[in-house]
């Protein structure tokens, strides 16, 4: 399966890489890892969502704006390898969502970022070990942001 033609099916089209929001790299790799920093539900640097889910967010907000955080990270990682389809797995998510006081739905709003990775690589390798945890703030209010850990293929 091409991850590009899948991309184009599901109506999705990479953004470009989103610029540093500090000193670090986007991508490192460690043997066939693939570690992705964490990457904020934002287009071009700007946030698309801020706030807290359970306050100023819905859900469904939140499950958006973690699906935009899968985009930049198919994003860096295009740029770092220069092709996905080099990409063999998920192995880890780690979601943090800006949450209001007393909000305890984070798995839920992690999974629309799970679904989408489940809808490109499918339910075997888009699929991997994962955390969804409560932030009480992330960098310049946004809504959600995620690191991960790809596997390439061998």
């Amino acid at each position: 399966m091409d991850i590009y033609a899948r991309l184009k099916e599901l109506g999705l089209e990479l953004p470009p890489p989103p610029p540093p929001g500090g000193l670090y790299k986007p991508v490192k790799q460690v043997g066939d890892l693939l570690f992705v920093s964490g990457q904020g539900c934002t287009r071009e640097g700007v946030p698309c969502f801020t706030g807290k889910v359970g306050a100023e967010r819905t859900v469904e907000e939140g499950q958006e704006a973690s699906r935009i955080c899968v985009m930049n990270a198919l994003s860096v990682l295009h740029a770092y390898l220069g092709d996905l389809n080099k990409v063999e797995s998920l192995v880890r998510l780690q979601g943090f969502v800006a949450s209001a006081e007393g909000f305890n739905m984070q798995p839920k709003v992690i999974d629309g970022a799970s679904r989408l990775l489940a809808d490109l690589w499918g339910e075997d390798n888009g699929v991997g070990a994962r955390t969804a945890i409560s932030a009480y703030e992330l960098p310049g209010k946004i809504t959600v942001e995620i690191e991960f850990i790809f596997q390439l293929k061998a």
